[in-house]
């Protein structure tokens, strides 16, 4: 066996945060770190292996002596740093931005305060690995990943050893660990001879993880002891002390050939993609709101000279801290989401507090005419395309003969809708807005005016049916299902069946649904106990569901416009059921269908098998309308959920999921015993439906689902003179496949940072163009390939392309 080697990877996996609360964790950290530095002198060829940049910032801000003990080992190479990101996250949830955040962060702490950056990604425990994964690592600057779950009974692989490839061609070499992240006994010697079958020619090298782990820990005396005299048996393979980093460069000297995998890593605790829908909704909208806060706060600090807030920096890890595994996948105990909700407030409120800086900072600065008969709005885009929304406010002051007009006097289509006050002469205004790419417009309400009259016509709308010229959407009064929901235009039905509704499921499984894949033991289905039509006006006509299962209600309102071909759908749900699951349900009426689901800046297609399957803000289910050759699809989207599944021709996004906090399997609950139940009480949330003709890329499904997720900002304004027009745009694209992602400030001067990405799975060249600053970026994206550049302040100096760290290529 000497022939063989086992890389033995001294660890100590701590969760900051699971059965216990971050005060533990952080005492726990600092106790695992001061074991680890002990075993140092203790043994002169014991090597440590970490990640994690939170836990280090722990240390430097408690505990500064260990901090400068640490920062010598890493010096000394025995101290080694994995992971390059701000925390172990959830590796499925997050979006886009928030994976590129975690390296930008983490690994600019680590290069400034111990001169090195990590190789290897290193996620050791999360529940499963999306499929852009690769390419984010790669562009982060590790080219190498540790990863343990799917494990092999969850999904099969081709070796322990792969590389791990994204849909634009980046890979990593990624090593699936063996049995566990950790060792139990003081002695490893079972530890090591359960891995013996693990060899398989011509892989003659592996790793094994040792260190007691999850509460902290790390390596003991006696696991030390136990590899020098392991090493002594004949039977055995060598064992050494190493790093991941060593394992993965030796590796790739051998010039073994290893098979490549072109797939997401799933499914392992599938439950967690719907588990506590709070934190959940939480970090979309904190993820939404420090976007469209960085882009404006960019563009102001170009325009006005309005400053670029400092603490953005903090917000950001404040949700990437929450983006740890055991607290976003919800699978922590109650208080830690007491805690947790404490971070994301924070993080909001710096988004909103900058945001609303920087939008008044421009509206301030825009010439607009005084008139004391006229209440000016403007609404400002937060994406890099023309974009026509919904948009809604509270005002005061509106009349019968009150009119909006656009920043070119034409008269627009508005009416008032039910105020969020219950007081006398406040309403709340609703109109779509047209709106310039990455930009603003102005909009004019005259409270009384008697040239210029209302226009727009409503929709026909009753208390059973919403129709305009495109759909027609009918519910059935008894049940409040939709009955019907007709493209008028190909004389379609996009549904078939009994309709779309929301099913209860039975769900007994403890909080990470552990080896359940299928949620399928129907509990019953809510019934309707009123259906009537709420609003009615020439913006849009809305029809109000209300039923009721058990001690539940469920309030669902699907708004129609004139114009548009896209259902929105407000629901508020207060739920009172135990060991059940809420899902709505469409069954979709196309055959040879694909079903393409949205990941972390990018795209994947899933079978149709039932399984529960994450997905970030939509899913589309498009096929061939039966009888013809026509492609029809239909395209859910939402603002707060991530779990959906497909089976038997029916899209079924999940609502929520109420087992016991921190429940886990085998632990059985007594039949009598008091509990705490996660997604009890109220909660809200948005989804659209999107019925589309040929694929979801023609039907602009990734721009409606961000325009749903992060709306536009509209700020009543006064009359001033300013140098800014009435309408501006800042920055657009000429590619509807590529998105700009991100606009923020460069982390090392006031350079502007671009995040840019292509969503359709092909090649593209595109120009990206701001024309105030005379710039324009032509640039070949691969297919979903990402992509960052550097706009100088110095216009003498050129556009660059940087990596997601923003550091020179």
């Amino acid at each position: 066996m000497k022939d063989k080697k086992l890389y033995m990877i001294g660890n100590a996996h701590l969760d900051p945060v699971w059965l216990w609360q971050w005060q533990e964790g952080f005492q726990e950290a600092k106790a695992t770190f001061r074991s680890a530095l002990d075993r140092m002198k203790e043994s002169e060829d014991f090597i440590f292996t970490s990640s994690s940049a939170a836990m280090y910032e722990w240390i430097e801000n408690n505990e500064p002596a260990m901090f400068e003990e640490i920062r010598a080992r890493i010096k000394e190479g025995r101290w080694n740093i994995v992971g390059g990101w701000w925390i172990q996250p959830d590796c499925n949830i997050p979006g886009g931005e928030s994976f590129v955040r975690q390296g930008l962060y983490g690994q600019r702490y680590f290069k400034e305060k111990f001169g090195v950056t990590a190789k290897v990604g290193y996620n050791v425990d999360s529940f499963g690995h999306n499929a852009m994964l690769p390419q984010i690592l790669k562009k982060s600057g590790m080219d190498y990943y540790v990863m343990m779950r799917p494990m092999p009974n969850e999904k099969g692989l081709p070796s322990r050893l792969f590389w791990w490839q994204s849909d634009d061609g980046s890979k990593v070499l990624t090593f699936r660990i063996m049995f566990e992240y950790l060792s139990w006994g003081k002695d490893l010697e079972n530890h090591v001879r359960r891995c013996l079958g693990e060899f398989k020619e011509p892989l003659n090298d592996l790793m094994l993880f040792y260190g007691v782990g999850n509460h902290g820990g790390g390596p003991t005396k006696e696991n030390i002891e136990s590899i020098r005299r392991l090493n002594q048996e004949p039977d055995l393979p060598k064992l050494e002390f190493a790093t991941p980093d060593r394992y993965f460069k030796d590796m790739e000297a051998s010039g073994l050939d290893f098979p490549v995998v072109h797939d997401d890593l799933q499914h392992h605790a599938s439950g967690c993609y719907a588990a506590h829908s709070g934190i959940k909704q939480w970090n979309r909208q904190a993820e939404n709101r420090l976007i469209a806060a960085e882009k404006f706060s960019a563009l102001a600090s170009w325009i006005t000279g309005q400053p670029y807030p400092e603490e953005f920096t903090r917000a950001w890890k404040n949700v990437l801290f929450n983006q740890f595994h055991d607290i976003l996948a919800g699978t922590s105990l109650e208080p830690a989401y007491e805690d947790a909700r404490y971070l994301f407030g924070e993080a909001m409120a710096i988004a909103d507090r900058s945001l609303n800086y920087a939008v008044q900072s421009l509206s301030w600065n825009i010439g607009i005419e005084q008139d004391e008969t006229m209440r000016p709005i403007v609404v400002f885009n937060p994406h890099a395309w023309s974009s026509k929304v919904n948009v809604e406010l509270e005002i005061g002051g509106i009349k019968d003969n009150s009119v909006l007009v656009d920043d070119t006097g034409k008269p627009v289509p508005f009416q008032t809708v039910k105020s969020q006050a219950a007081a006398r002469g406040r309403y709340r205004l609703s109109f779509m807005a047209e709106l310039p790419p990455l930009g603003y417009r102005v909009y004019k309400l005259f409270l009384e005016s008697a040239s210029l009259k209302p226009v727009g016509e409503p929709i026909t709308a009753s208390d059973l049916v919403l129709e305009n010229s495109r759909l027609r959407l009918e519910f059935d009064k008894d049940t409040g299902f939709i009955k019907s929901l007709r493209d008028k235009r190909v004389d379609h039905e996009v549904l078939r069946g009994e309709g779309a509704r929301p099913v209860v499921i039975d769900d007994t499984s403890d909080t990470w649904s552990h080896d359940v894949l299928h949620f399928n033991r129907t509990a019953g289905q809510f019934k309707a106990v009123r259906v009537q039509r709420i609003e009615h006006g020439p913006v849009k006509s809305v029809i109000r569901v209300v039923s009721e299962y058990g001690s539940s209600r469920l309030v669902q309102d699907f708004a129609m416009y004139p114009d548009r071909d896209q259902i929105d759908v407000r629901v508020t749900v207060d739920w009172r059921e135990k060991f059940k699951m809420l899902k709505l349900v469409f069954p979709v009426n196309c055959v040879f269908s694909r079903h393409t689901y949205e990941i972390p800046y990018g795209t994947i297609e899933r079978e149709h098998n039932g399984e529960e399957e994450p997905g970030q803000s939509w899913v589309d289910y498009t096929g061939i309308v039966p009888g013809s050759n026509r492609v029809y699809g239909l395209s859910l989207m939402n603002d707060a959920k991530y779990s959906y599944s497909i089976h038997n021709k029916e899209l079924a996004l999940t609502v929520l999921r109420s087992p016991i906090y921190a429940h886990h399997d085998p632990y059985v609950p007594e039949a009598d015993g008091e509990y705490a139940f996660t997604d009890q009480g109220i909660q809200q949330f948005n989804y659209s439906l999107l019925p589309h003709e040929e694929g979801w890329e023609q039907a602009g499904t990734v721009r409606r689902a961000a325009e749903l997720n992060c709306k536009p900002v509209a700020i009543i304004e006064t009359y001033h003179e300013g140098k800014l027009p009435q309408t501006d745009s800042y920055l657009s694209v000429d590619r509807d496949n590529i998105i700009v992602s991100a606009v923020k400030k460069a982390e090392d001067n006031d350079d502007l940072i671009l995040r840019v990405y292509e969503t359709d799975k092909k090649a593209t060249t595109a120009e990206i163009s701001l024309p105030k600053w005379e710039r324009s970026i032509r640039a070949d994206f691969k297919p979903s390939e990402i992509k960052t550049f550097r706009v100088p302040a110095d216009k003498s100096l050129p556009v660059t392309e940087t990596s997601l760290l923003e550091w020179d290529l």
